[in-house]
């Protein structure tokens, strides 16, 4: 959890009680922080509003935030076997989990980045494969 509902309310109120719009940026909601502060809160309307659902605010801006982190992370590696005791049979099922992932669709060096063979051993591998 990045934002705390605590911290956010300290803002609200250090803000001019959400006319300043502190809690706003503080959550990552940029555009309406500068409405806050060019129109002091909504003329106070906005500051009332916030007062009531700041919790909730604070919610939906941690689980966007866990989306962002979860999409920002690392892909999966498939294959974790040396060279040396990966066989045919290791290729082409790598070769089909990632035409499976990518629509029918594999280049060499995108198998290449998902293994330990070199780009020309999956090139000799996709046309054996084709052919």
């Amino acid at each position: 959890m990045k934002y705390s509902v605590g911290i956010a309310y300290i803002l609200w109120a250090l803000g001019g009680f959400g006319a300043l719009g502190l809690h706003r940026f503080y959550l990552g909601k940029v555009p309406t922080g500068v409405l806050w502060i060019a129109t002091l809160g909504l003329g106070g309307v906005g500051c009332v509003y916030d007062f009531f659902t700041l919790g909730r605010q604070v919610e939906d801006a941690n689980i966007h935030y866990a989306y962002r982190a979860g999409l920002a992370g690392p892909r999966p590696v498939y294959i974790s076997e040396t060279p040396q005791a990966q066989t045919k049979e290791s290729m082409e099922k790598l070769c089909l989990r990632l035409a499976k992932r990518n629509g029918g669709t594999v280049s060499p060096g995108e198998a290449a980045l998902e293994s330990t063979y070199s780009t020309d051993e999956c090139r000799k591998a996709l046309e054996a494969m084709s052919a």
